[in-house]
């Protein structure tokens, strides 16, 4: 059943197995707790999301949007069902609402709520989203295809395991076309060279 489309609550198999992401048990038997594609290899059932909120996980880098400020810490939008928490002593400038910044995940607790540090302001620049389980697509093996959205764009980028990547500079709606061919066809082989002749397409197409 490699590839089935599920749904929340839809039956993933009544065999004996380990588990991944995104499935519990009931009864003996697995189950899908979202929307995506079920999967079964060496004994571990798993569902592999096709899209919603990101779910954060210790060691991860992120972009977030500065919320607001309390007492002791900010609050930053990270893409999640919760905000994340950075404190004061973590910051050597203050931070306005509305900043982006990345940062690396510390500590998640049991609501999944997200604890930073790390943490990099990005001056300029726009903030542009994907599908959280699609970034390894857009940073691809050994950051080819990662490389290749620079070179061909000329912008500036940073991508968060959180859906969100930061460019600056370059041709930054060239890049968002190549983003959005990412995202319909990250589930096809040769995807790195897609977007190669993509980008030389467009690049031939500007010259004329």
């Amino acid at each position: 059943m490699e590839g089935k489309l599920v749904i929340p609550g839809e039956l993933v198999t009544e065999k004996r197995m380990r588990l991944g992401p995104h499935v519990f048990v009931e009864n003996g038997k697995i189950y899908s707790d979202t929307v995506g594609l079920a999967k079964i290899d060496r004994g571990i059932a798993r569902v592999v999301p096709l899209q919603g909120k990101y779910m954060p996980k210790a060691g991860d880098v992120v972009i977030g949007i500065v919320v607001s400020e309390e007492y002791s810490y900010y609050i930053i939008d990270i893409n999640s069902f919760y905000y994340s928490f950075v404190p004061k002593e973590e910051i050597r400038i203050p931070l306005r609402k509305g900043t982006i910044v990345s940062a690396k995940i510390v500590k998640v607790d049991e609501i999944n709520a997200a604890t930073l540090s790390d943490i990099r302001v990005f001056r300029g620049g726009e903030v542009l989203t994907i599908s959280p389980v699609k970034v390894p697509r857009v940073i691809g093996k050994n950051a080819s295809m990662l490389n290749l959205l620079k070179r061909g764009t000329g912008c500036s980028l940073m991508v968060g395991m959180n859906g969100r990547i930061w460019a600056k500079g370059g041709n930054i709606e060239l890049l968002k076309k190549a983003l959005a061919k990412i995202e319909r066809e990250s589930h096809l082989s040769n995807l790195t060279l897609r977007i190669q002749k993509m980008l030389e397409k467009e690049k031939q197409h500007t010259r004329r």
